[in-house]
């Protein structure tokens, strides 16, 4: 097999897959393991997927959906999958924050429908009116500056208002997740420093997280990955991300 057909399969597997590792690439293609690595150099300077320590994994990219009306209807199954997952976390009596994320709006949907009788804090007008029906579940909003997205309320008097409660477990969501560099980002400044100010007052906090995202990139950076106590996701992630999140000890559901 010639070098470009081989760098032209890996390149689909990484796709395919998420991630690709050197030992079983020279494994698979019967080549040393230095050949593999010139190859995801050489792959990586076209700009076709991003090396890592021990292999390579897919491009990231950066999104810019910022309103949840362009999110909201997008990839509902794996939402879905994250909320009933998330559910599994909740205990009766806790108080529970769901900030601004689409993932927890199919939460919201959920546990408005369930027995539990736990009170909910949230920020996102969604989620606020999916508690406009009859629930065991008690809501309380947090109100602020009108954020640009038009979802929810950040900014200081939010983040002053959430300085004050003690939440026994919270659901944040994430636009990317970079395991490699340790940090996890949103769309705005704002929105990133209200999720900041409920990592601070969380006994515990989880991110809902899509398993793409771990390709995505938001533009600010608000929390490192090992400052939550795990993420929620709709399937496995690729073994070189559950390596890392492993060392960063990071449980994943």
């Amino acid at each position: 097999m010639f070098a470009e057909e081989r760098q032209n399969q890996i390149v689909a597997l990484v796709n395919k897959n998420g991630s690709v590792r050197v030992k079983e690439l020279s494994e698979k293609y019967q080549v040393t393991e230095d050949s593999i690595r010139k190859d995801l150099t050489f792959l990586e300077k076209k700009g076709l997927l991003k090396k890592t320590y021990g292999g390579a994994m897919k491009k990231r990219v950066n999104v810019h959906d910022l309103n949840v009306s362009q999110r909201k209807d997008k990839n509902i199954e794996a939402k879905q999958k994250i909320a009933a997952k998330a559910m599994e976390l909740i205990k009766d009596g806790d108080m529970v924050f769901l900030d601004i994320s689409t993932a927890n709006l199919e939460l919201a949907k959920l546990i408005t429908k369930s027995s539990l009788n736990i009170t909910v804090v949230t920020n996102m007008v969604d989620i606020m009116l999916e508690f406009m029906v009859p629930t065991t579940a008690r809501l309380i909003f947090i109100g602020g500056a009108f954020s640009i997205g038009k979802d929810g309320f950040v900014g200081s008097f939010t983040n002053k208002q959430i300085s004050d409660f003690r939440f026994d477990i919270a659901f944040l969501g994430a636009v990317g997740v970079d395991v490699f560099e340790n940090n996890v980002s949103t769309y705005m400044v704002e929105d990133g420093l209200t999720k900041s100010a409920v990592l601070e007052v969380s006994k515990n906090a989880y991110m809902m997280l899509e398993t793409r995202k771990f390709n995505t990139d938001g533009t600010y950076k608000y929390a490192r990955i090992d400052s939550f106590t795990g993420a929620v996701m709709e399937g496995k992630p690729p073994a070189e991300i559950e390596e890392k999140l492993k060392e960063l000890n990071i449980e994943w559901l």
